[in-house]
């Protein structure tokens, strides 16, 4: 599998100096599948690699430079068009990262920007955000009626002239999850930017992280996900204080297989890690030689465990029966 290539070059970029062809190739589609391009590409600036992949290589850096600068001005433009309301406005995951200049910000694409806000604000926001030109990307009554009542999250919202995307949080797992994290606390606990824009702080980001990969996702895109929690566990200095605050999320134990999974893959590879673990690995690393996922059950199975996580079964099934009569497939 090209998804384990990918992650022994990200460990130790002098491997790409002897690469074949062939592999140069497979490296490159699963970093593209991964939206690790930009990150690989750093990663490798300054290496003896061949013209042709040099040359990929520095499109992806300067790709993932207009990346910096779109998602950076799109959280400028939130936060002008908020800034009335008087309120925190906190920049999460990617976004966060660059904007705070972080390791994990080093060549990462960034799709969406995602913020979060106080629960009680999220009226006025979304008033403040159709008036400044946002506008609904799902205008299904039952989707949006399920974000509203259910999820961690505003329905999706795209910029009519910018064609840009926001996601607007009020916590960070959906409501009916399990762990029932202290949105409340992650605010009030937030660290401020020059120019005003706030990011979580270190611990609450590494929860966030890890959350978002291992308390909620399907683990599409794991391997960009994890490289952000190793570089994001590299920051902390205070390893109980990271704990302490998993504890108050209700978190612990996916922080726990979390750094597992990271010294596994990106690391020392010292972790000892349980069959279910390896099964993680292997979930993580089943990107093929064309940048398609290789073990479509298993991506399957993860998909399932993600609602599962989610929702108790019998809300899961009754939405998944909804969303299968209206023609939703799981890809």
């Amino acid at each position: 599998m090209s998804g384990r290539l990918l992650v022994d070059v990200l460990r130790d970029p002098a491997r790409a100096t002897v690469l074949s062809g062939g592999l140069w190739n497979a490296l490159i589609a699963a970093a593209r599948a991964e939206r690790l391009i930009g990150t690989l590409a750093v990663r490798l600036d300054g290496l003896d690699v061949p013209p042709a992949a040099a040359r990929v290589l520095a499109d992806g850096r300067a790709e993932a430079e207009r990346e910096k600068r779109h998602a950076l001005w799109e959280a400028d433009r939130a936060m002008q068009a908020l800034g009335p309301l008087g309120m925190p406005v906190i920049a999460m995951k990617g976004t966060a990262y660059v904007a705070a200049g972080l390791t994990a910000g080093e060549g990462r694409f960034i799709g969406d920007l995602d913020i979060m806000v106080p629960h009680d604000a999220l009226d006025d926001v979304e008033t403040v955000l159709l008036a400044a030109g946002w506008e609904w990307v799902k205008p299904d009554p039952y989707d949006d009626a399920y974000y509203r009542q259910w999820m961690h999250e505003l329905p999706p919202m795209i910029h009519r002239e910018r064609d840009r995307m926001i996601d607007v949080h009020h916590t960070i797992l959906p409501l009916t999850a399990r762990p029932k994290p202290d949105a409340t606390g992650m605010i009030a606990d937030s660290v401020a930017l020059p120019g005003g824009l706030r990011v979580l702080s270190a611990e609450d980001r590494v929860c966030h992280a890890v959350a978002h990969m291992l308390a909620d996702g399907d683990l599409g895109g794991g391997l960009r996900n994890l490289w952000d929690i190793k570089c994001l566990l590299n920051d902390i200095e205070d390893c109980s204080a990271l704990f302490r605050r998993a504890d108050r999320h209700g978190l612990t134990a996916h922080l726990t297989r979390a750094e597992r999974l990271a010294d596994a893959v990106y690391g020392t590879r010292t972790a000892r890690l349980s069959m279910v673990d390896r099964v993680f690995v292997a979930r993580l690393t089943a990107t093929d030689g064309w940048g398609r996922d290789g073990r479509k059950l298993l991506g399957l199975a993860f998909y399932v465990r993600s609602h599962l996580l989610r929702m108790p079964l019998t809300m899961l099934l009754r939405h998944l029966w909804t969303k299968w009569r209206k023609g939703h497939r799981p890809v």
